[in-house]
């Protein structure tokens, strides 16, 4: 089966959670009107369908290759990037004034969504250069700008990240790649960096690189690494490609997923140096890295969210295509599997958890539009910090679903699900790199713990945990009794993330360790409130869609029914979360290390 993009709950959580009209009215946003932005998405579901998704199994079974220092592509890639940048869809968000639409990340949110729902491996390519415009734009001189950023948009030329060594994985204070400044302005790059991501290929004329490399007098740990443009071509005055950088790839790895994504061993300076220029000043690298990191981060989480989508449409179908057994209230023939009890939760798990992560996310895209935009210097900084707070937990949460709902999406397969042909296997091995990279799902919580929540004393976090809280109460005074059932269930669950935050900051200085022990239970915990949180919301707005008489009312039914089973099935999951860390870290921290 192909992809069909879900556009009827994208369109729902734009309009009635993300506040798609409180974004159109924001300076610079007004472009992102509800006609433009259903115009856009529906294109944008074409697009992948007919485009993109045709490429997944195939890329699956044929992967990219390397030889000679080269690498291609699956077949059909390469035409497919280029109708992808042609049709202008790597400018989604970014500036009109470098050839981008400019329109608000909340718009681009569900384009990137129905990329990475119709093709994980192809959508890396887009989403690294996404974060190499990301990383210009914001510490850039504008001369780097101007020779890089209108390339980046047009798919002439795609961006990487290159920050991983053999030495240095998450600890990037170990890495040794060398700049050696020239006395002209420029470096010369020597090094190894490894799990590069379309570090080489052959879908655009040039790739540039954004390199972390020390200069000879930098202090040691991360205070002296320095960010780097390196381009695979260099770049001559009037803007045209001139001769081949000394930066190479010897190999590409062989993967449990996403095979047709080349993940390049790259190798700079063999032959007497890359040549590389400096981004901003020397030793704030990882400052300047890490505003392309979170750009990624942020999109990773939208790959768990597309995986998980594509995997549920993909168990729905088999579902009511498989005839098998009688139904339990005894059928005189054999019915389809979906009519038994058990695949009807399965299912309905898949559908829940992925509706609360897509809500969420787009939720928290309209924050970081806001944040930018909003006339008000107050609205902007609390804005800003929802999302900072949302962003480990989009990242670390959503991909931690999406390997439960695509194992799950395996599982309503039965043995046919592990058999490759018919396609299931697929997601859950592409989707078992989504909590690794990027930043481990521990490396999201101990961000949520130390940056996001002991840094100001829990104060964002209970903000955030007010709003549920009014929304909870909103849900328990509704004369329905679904309501009322999701608003019991929602407001036990902030009960639960409360005492969580209390303990962390509590904690943080007594005992740093026993903290630390339930950093990824209080991700998953936070991720389970606040999704509960959004389908809460989702379920009062369709009540009031069905009291009204207004739309699809089997759309509003089934997500009021989604709302529910979220609330009863998955949210009581945070009380379970709450024991585990306030009370668990004594055994996670027991054994001496003899002892395993």
């Amino acid at each position: 089966m192909s992809y069909t993009a879900p556009l009827k709950d994208m369109q729902f959580v734009l309009n009635e959670l993300a506040g798609l009209e409180t974004i159109s009215s924001l300076p610079g946003c007004e472009d992102a009107t509800p006609e433009t932005v259903d115009a856009v998405l529906e294109e944008n579901a074409r697009f992948c369908s007919e485009v993109i998704a045709p490429l997944n199994v195939a890329g699956d079974r044929e992967p990219s290759s390397w030889q000679d220092g080269k690498v291609t592509t699956t077949k059909g890639f390469k035409e497919a990037f280029r109708a992808y940048a042609e049709a202008g869809w790597q400018g989604v968000q970014h500036p009109v004034e470098f050839g981008g639409q400019g329109l608000p990340k909340v718009v681009a949110t569900p384009c990137m969504e129905m990329l990475n729902a119709a093709n994980l491996s192809f959508a890396l390519c887009p989403l690294l250069t996404d974060g190499a415009i990301e990383a210009l734009m914001t510490a850039g001189s504008r001369e780097q700008q101007e020779t890089y950023l209108a390339n980046f948009i047009s798919g002439k030329w795609t961006g990487t990240m290159n920050l991983t060594e053999p030495q240095a994985g998450s600890d990037l204070a170990l890495v040794r790649t060398r700049a050696e400044p020239q006395g002209d302005g420029t470096y010369k790059l020597f090094g190894t960096k490894i799990f590069i991501t379309y570090g080489e290929h052959d879908m655009a004329e040039n790739i540039v690189h954004l390199v972390l490399a020390r200069t000879p007098d930098a202090p040691s740990g991360v205070k002296g690494i320095s960010l780097f443009i390196v381009p695979k071509f260099l770049v001559n005055a009037d803007g045209s490609l001139g001769a081949r950088n000394d930066v190479h790839c010897v190999s590409i790895e062989h993967k449990l997923g996403i095979k047709a994504s080349p993940t390049a061993v790259l190798q700079f300076g063999d032959h007497g140096g890359a040549l590389g220029y400096l981004i901003g000043e020397e030793n704030r690298g990882l400052e300047y890295m890490f505003i392309m990191m979170n750009a990624a981060r942020f999109a990773v989480g939208m790959q768990g969210i597309s995986v998980a989508e594509r995997a549920y449409q993909k168990a729905v179908q088999y579902a009511k295509d498989r005839i098998q057994s009688r139904d339990l209230a005894g059928s005189p023939e054999p019915v389809a599997i979906i009519h038994q009890p058990d695949v009807k939760r399965m299912l309905m798990s898949m559908r829940a958890q992925t509706e609360a992560a897509r809500a969420l996310a787009y939720v928290g895209a309209a924050a970081h539009d806001i944040a930018l935009a909003h006339p008000d210097e107050k609205v902007r900084q609390e804005q800003e910090a929802f999302y900072e707070f949302l962003v480990p937990i989009i990242k670390g949460w959503s991909t931690e679903l999406s390997v439960d709902v695509a194992s799950t999406g395996v599982q309503v397969h039965g043995g046919m699900g592990f058999i490759e042909e018919t396609g299931a296997a697929q997601y859950y091995r592409d989707a078992r790199i989504l909590p690794i990279y990027e930043g481990t799902t521990a490396i999201q919580a101990n961000d949520l713990i130390g940056r996001k929540t002991v840094r100001d004393g829990g104060a964002t976090a209970k903000a955030i945990l007010a709003q549920v809280r009014g929304t909870a109460a909103q849900l328990s005074a509704a004369d329905n009794a679904s309501l009322q059932a999701i608003g019991r269930q929602l407001a036990q669950g902030a009960d639960a993330l409360e005492d969580v935050v209390n303990y962390v900051t509590g904690n943080i200085k007594a005992d740093i360790k026993a903290v630390f022990a339930g950093s990824v239970p209080y991700l998953k915990q936070a991720g389970i409130v606040l999704g509960g949180w959004q389908m809460g919301r989702a379920a009062l707005a369709a009540a009031q869609r069905l009291q009204q008489g207004q739309g699809d009312a089997r759309f509003y039914e089934a997500k009021i029914v989604t709302a529910r089973f979220f609330a009863e099935h998955i949210l009581p999951q945070a009380l379970a979360y709450r024991t585990e860390i306030v009370e668990g870290a004594g055994s996670v921290l027991g054994l001496q290390e003899d002892q395993f």
